[in-house]
């Protein structure tokens, strides 16, 4: 998720593990801990489509 406000619909398909509320608050929509967020994302990228395959599978 950026901070710049202007692409907002791109944070809705993009993970960004740099800040620690975005990791907080995509795990929390992807129902995972932050320690299988980060693999997921190390595993598949940053889309959150691919992260929710991802743990959907797991």
């Amino acid at each position: 998720m950026s901070d710049n406000t202007s692409k907002t619909g791109l944070d809705r398909k993009l993970i960004s593990l740099e800040e620690d509320y975005e990791v907080r608050d995509w795990s929390k929509s992807l129902g995972c801990t932050p320690d299988q967020l980060r693999e997921a994302v190390k595993a598949v990228g940053n889309s959150a489509d691919a992260v929710r395959e991802y743990l959907g599978k797991k």
